[in-house]
């Protein structure tokens, strides 16, 4: 396969990918908003929004402040933020145009038609009256276009570069999601903000049911965000802990967005375009994948989450850019 060709098809998925993450991260967002809390919580909340997609310069030098209604703007319909999802869905459009011949009609389709809508949605002000069903119709999109590409491409080189982009930037975007919320938190992983147990016992027992309730709203908007509330529910079967939390999105390889889960897809799709099994780039997502496969959550914990999650993404990092110039167009990476 021509690498312009694969770059494309590539790039396509990953943007595709990017604009459902970003609508998860929003909706959430959005919800938990609406709960009781400080206004000092909420700015806290949104601004870990920008954190995660490392715009927080980008959107301080547009906006004086942070405003669920300026960060949700911002996130959305700025044609000038790369990561805002109106960016991502016509990137992946035009990257669908460039490689017209070598998708299906349905898979086009599915693209163009995306665009058109969008930009429909936004034009109408179907985004300010109602963001949840706006978010959730970017979420279907997304899915629809991954079902209709497994669901009629041939599975050849072109379907292996998708998948292959679909979720190395999965895996991207939870490390992200994971690091920032429980960072978030002032012991790292543990406990509400602001709640210590001198403080609990000093003002009595209401203080600590705050503090659980803070915790179960906040572990809880972790997994809703990637869809994983109810698979924690069938894993655990217990009251939601940071630690299960952590182990299910990094550890665990049957739930769909984990690392472990998207490290397994990108490796098995990398070894089907790769004809050197030797190749310094195979290893490197393979060395990546088995620490996944035998790492266990406390000693991630015992060494720092944190620390942990900021050398799988540049690890991450370093193997888009292997992929990129072993297959793919010399500008991409």
């Amino acid at each position: 396969m021509l690498s312009r060709t694969a770059d494309h098809l590539f790039w396509m998925s990953r943007y595709m990918e990017r604009a459902e993450n970003t609508a998860r991260m929003l909706n959430v967002s959005y919800e938990t908003s609406l709960l009781p809390q400080s206004a000092a919580a909420v700015e806290a909340g949104w601004e870990g929004i920008l954190s995660i997609s490392e715009l927080l310069p980008s959107y301080l030098a547009l906006y004086k402040t942070i405003t669920p209604r300026d960060v949700m703007a911002f996130m959305v319909k700025n044609e000038n933020n790369p990561s805002s999802i109106l960016s991502c869905l016509r990137a992946a459009r035009e990257n669908a145009r460039a490689v017209r011949g070598t998708l299906t009609t349905e898979v086009w389709e599915t693209q163009n038609q995306t665009w058109l809508e969008v930009n429909r949605m936004l034009k109408s002000g179907e985004f300010e009256r109602d963001p949840g069903q706006f978010f959730e119709w970017v979420k279907f999109r997304s899915h629809l276009s991954r079902g209709v590409t497994v669901g009629t491409m041939l599975m050849d080189e072109s379907l292996y570069f998708m998948r292959m982009g679909t979720f190395l930037e999965r895996a991207d975007n939870t490390a992200r999601l994971v690091d920032v919320k429980f960072h978030a938190m002032q012991n790292d992983f543990f406990g509400a903000p602001n709640y210590d147990a001198a403080q609990a016992q000093a003002q009595g027992e209401r203080l600590a049911e705050v503090a659980q309730e803070y915790d179960f709203y906040h572990w809880s908007a972790i997994l809703r965000s990637v869809s994983g509330f109810e698979v924690y529910r069938k894993v655990y079967r217990d009251v939601i802990r940071p630690e299960r939390v952590a182990e299910l999105l990094i550890l665990r390889p049957d739930m769909p967005r984990s690392l472990h889960a998207s490290l397994n897809e990108v490796v098995s799709n990398l070894a089907l375009v790769s004809h050197d099994r030797e190749s310094d780039t195979l290893r490197h997502a393979g060395r990546l994948r088995s620490e996944l496969a035998f790492g266990r959550i406390d000693e991630i914990l015992a060494t720092g989450l944190h620390a942990y999650l900021t050398q799988f993404l540049e690890r991450v990092n370093v193997l888009g850019g292997r992929i990129s110039r072993e297959f793919l167009m010399p500008q991409a990476i």
